[in-house]
């Protein structure tokens, strides 16, 4: 079975092609960062037009690119949810037009459980049953996905995500924009101690966590320094806050898979791609005597390959999706704890 997947859930427009047969043959992805870099942050409408403009493109690429005709192609699967509704239509739209006109079947793919699919795309492959961090710019929830593919909600953030935090600190810092990536390589040129910023909620049961009174941590911090050479301490505080952050998220992951009763962990998502968070996982599996999966780096961020690896999942489970289907940018995933 060969699948066309479309993702456009917030600002990444991609497109891949997968097979049960082959796995990834094509999976493109165009960048929308240096159109929301001068805002700092993600703006919906101009999300929706790029992804008008790109989605073509980007399909007739990967035809060209693999050689395929849509009579070769099984089925289309696109994102549903959740994410933005403006850009999340643009896609679902788009698909349903493909699956119209060419005489196809879809489905429609949670976002969420697209990115626990990114860990078939490993090599070697990391099935379940495991307890996974699920960390990005939208989203920092932790799950237990079952050997059957059934998704249990573990707990998560209570206000910003994690790539959010990192954005917001990064502006503080006048490190620009994405934060993740800025504030990884400010803080790699940073040695030696750091500040020790209370760690988000540490001493509290379960695997919740917040990230607003870290935020403002470092906005007090940074305050106290007006008036002195920051420029000169923006490597400290920037090594300063991804520790924080990377320390907290694993004592979280450790406590979900206490929670959970499981010896095998894994981190997805965008903020999984930060060297600091997968070497820390790694050494916390270590410690435990546990099996670790980690993403792969070119499948961390937002892809269309994860949405054709979810889908292949789905369609073992729930077959194809109705013509009706539509978009749900609150799509939630998983059964309650």
């Amino acid at each position: 079975m060969r699948l066309l997947a479309i993702e456009t859930s917030c600002d990444e427009t991609a497109v891949a092609l997968v097979s049960k047969q082959n796995g990834v043959e094509s999976s493109l992805v165009a960048s929308q960062i240096h159109l929301h870099r001068p805002f700092g942050g993600v703006v919906p409408e101009v999300a929706c037009r790029a992804h008008q403009e790109w989605l073509p493109r980007l399909v007739r690429e990967v035809l060209d690119e693999t050689g395929t005709t849509p009579d070769a192609i099984d089925g289309i699967a696109v994102t549903r949810g959740p994410g933005l509704v403006g850009a999340l239509l643009v896609g679902l739209s788009f698909a349903r037009g493909l699956a119209w006109g060419w005489k196809k079947p879809w489905v429609g793919i949670n976002h969420l459980e697209s990115h626990l699919a990114s860990l078939d795309l490993a090599d070697p492959p990391f099935h379940p049953p495991y307890v996974a961090l699920l960390a990005s710019g939208g989203h920092t929830d932790f799950f237990h996905v079952s050997r059957e593919w059934d998704i249990r909600f573990l707990g998560g953030t209570l206000d910003d995500a994690a790539g959010e935090a990192f954005d917001k600190v990064a502006h503080l810092l006048e490190l620009g924009y994405p934060g993740g990536p800025v504030i990884e390589k400010a803080a790699g040129a940073h040695s030696g101690a750091i500040h020790e910023f209370p760690r988000p909620m540490q001493g509290h049961p379960g695997c919740n966590i917040s990230f607003s009174g870290l935020k403002t941590a470092v906005a007090i911090a940074l305050e106290k320094e007006a008036g002195r050479n920051r420029n000169g301490r923006t490597a400290f505080w920037a090594a300063s806050f991804q520790q924080c952050v990377v320390l907290a998220l694993v004592k979280k992951l450790e406590a979900a898979a206490e929670m959970a009763r499981c010896s095998r962990v894994a981190i997805v998502g965008g903020v999984a791609a930060n060297r600091l968070l997968r070497d820390a996982v790694t050494n916390l599996a270590e410690r435990n005597g546990w099996e670790v999966g980690i993403a792969p780096l070119k499948y961390c961020g937002d892809n269309a390959a994860m949405v054709g690896a979810a889908a292949f999942r789905c369609l073992e489970r729930q077959g194809w999706s109705p013509s009706d289907l539509d978009a749900d940018p609150r799509l939630f995933l998983g059964e309650d704890e």
